[in-house]
């Protein structure tokens, strides 16, 4: 091989690499390897450093952070691993690289069904499942997951493809609370009410209900906040302030929701800084800024909520552990392929 040929593939090798270098240890450091955009956590960890003096580096890594961490092994420097999504956060844990911490202030400040008994992640903040509604109807005043199965809205539902995590999520957790032969029915009565093919995203569902196609949909509340706050352009600004949004709850339950959160990493070189960053999230202050930044709802209740979340009334969070809603996912994902939902 000539020396030309071997500098090229040198420098190839280079440009493709992905893994950042990073000191194993420091005293005033913390590493974070995180699954979330790095614009949405910055404030959090400037305002860490700002505190503590702990320098924050940060690494996004889009795919595979369960595979990264466990290839690293015990070389590893990540201190905490964050992500959405509590099937990410598990994958983590059954991954094995995560390890228990036991924090008077995290057990404090988040209730028990949105932590892991054993102390391997916690939930950060919270996103609900929410119904859009059309303004042009009858208003609704409340509504109930299982409702989405009544005959009476047969033509009239917009949801994403029922094999999107979101969706895998709710029907997970209806899973939980009715068991495998009563969720399959509600998925095919779901199915039956669809307006179109379960597809695009959920401001997409909000987009369609404006548009007459149906008159409610599925979808997420950050959307909401995003498409209401201008973020997505004046186009969505138009989707989102043209419904009503329902908080839904299950019959004897709760709101769903899913998070994001952290996890201490199993060979963190810097556990105690890790920890330090963990209880700085879920302070008073912290809540409501790392929630504000993808209008998500504070995990600590005390924490202020922002304006346009707020006004989507009040979350009262179904108590049944995030743990046995991850658990059902499989089963979910397996129930929507057998009633055939995205066909």
């Amino acid at each position: 091989m000539s020396r030309s040929t071997s500098r090229r593939l040198f420098l190839a090798a280079c440009a493709a690499a992905t893994v950042l270098s990073l000191p194993a240890s420091a005293e005033q450091l913390v590493n974070v390897y995180t699954t979330r955009e790095p614009a949405l956590a910055a404030p959090l960890f400037e305002a860490f450093t700002k505190a503590t003096g702990i320098t924050v580096n940060s690494v996004f890594v889009k795919d595979g952070l369960a595979e990264r961490v466990k290839a690293e092994g015990a070389a590893s420097p990540a201190d905490v691993l964050m992500t959405v999504d509590v099937g990410n956060l598990l994958d983590v844990v059954d991954a094995g690289v995560t390890q228990p911490v036991d924090s008077a202030v995290l057990s404090a400040a988040i209730p028990a069904n949105l932590r892991d008994p054993a102390g391997n992640w916690f939930a950060l903040s919270l996103r609900a499942r929410l119904i859009y509604a059309a303004k042009d109807q009858p208003k609704l005043t409340s509504f109930q997951y299982e409702e989405l199965a009544d005959p009476k809205w047969k033509g009239k539902i917009c949801i994403r493809s029922g094999q999107h995590p979101y969706n895998i999520g709710l029907t997970a957790a209806y899973l939980v609370h009715y068991g495998d032969a009563k969720t399959e029915a509600w998925l095919r009565g779901l199915k039956a009410n669809l307006a179109r093919k379960a597809t695009g995203g959920d401001r997409e569902g909000a987009r369609d209900v404006l548009g007459g196609i149906c008159d409610i949909a599925v979808g997420n509340s950050y959307y909401v906040g995003l498409m209401r706050s201008g973020q997505g352009g004046p186009d969505q600004k138009k989707w989102g302030d043209g419904i009503e949004v329902l908080l839904p709850t299950f019959v004897g339950g709760g709101t769903h929701v899913n998070v994001s959160g952290a996890a201490v990493a199993k060979n963190s070189p810097n556990k105690a800084n890790a920890v330090k960053l963990l209880e700085f999230a879920v302070s008073p202050e912290m809540q409501a800024v790392y929630a504000k930044q993808n209008m998500e709802y504070p995990v600590l209740a005390s924490a202020t909520v922002d304006p346009i979340i707020a006004a989507l009334g009040p979350l009262k969070v179904d108590p049944i552990s995030l743990v046995d809603i991850a658990k059902a996912r499989k089963k979910a994902s397996e129930l929507m392929d057998k009633v055939g939902f995205d066909n």
